[in-house]
């Protein structure tokens, strides 16, 4: 089913998301890569602040190219997910409602998406050029010294996801495989 969203990401957006479920997200979405979950991770861990608010937010696990003249962001296609799982369930926990990247996630993210009520899209590998089409501002707001892995604010429009994952824990990689 084709869906259209616009951030924030609430639960009862997250519980009308299904495995399979073509979605077009418009509105604020971060980036963070690894570095820069680490950071967070380990400022959780001390419970000290963390520059996003998460709760109902979206991170894209995203270090975009740099931007040649005249554009917003340079080539932004997903990174591999799982390199985040270690710092995720926290995250999750603490409120954030939906990841955007590629390639299949632990057990672990999976029961805390299930526990949380989040949502795991993917985005195309490979076509980074073109999602870069979709996104209309972007800006550096934390972690700046970690250049192309700093966190991002981004407004999006109908930036094209796949629902990979849904919070019932179906999941389109283990149907794929069946």
């Amino acid at each position: 089913m084709e869906k259209h969203i616009t951030t924030p990401l609430t639960d009862e957006k997250v519980r009308e998301l299904h495995a399979g479920d073509y979605v077009y997200l418009s509105g604020t979405v971060y980036t963070a890569r690894d570095a820069a979950h680490k950071r967070m991770y380990e400022a959780m861990q001390r419970g000290e602040e963390i520059p996003i608010d998460l709760n109902n937010n979206i991170i894209y696990y995203l270090g975009p190219s740099p931007a040649r003249e005249g554009q917003v962001i340079g080539s932004a296609g997903p990174t591999t997910s799982s390199r985040m799982d270690k710092y995720t369930p926290l995250l999750l926990e603490n409120g954030l409602k939906g990841m955007i990247g590629k390639g299949k996630r632990s057990k672990e993210v999976i029961e805390s998406m299930h526990t949380n009520n989040a949502v795991y899209f993917a985005a195309i590998g490979g076509a980074g050029a073109l999602l870069s089409k979709c996104i209309k501002k972007a800006e550096v707001i934390a972690y700046d010294d970690l250049g192309t892995e700093a966190i991002r604010k981004l407004e999006v429009e109908n930036l094209p996801v796949i629902v990979v994952i849904d919070h019932e824990k179906n999941n389109m990689y283990e149907e794929a495989i069946k």
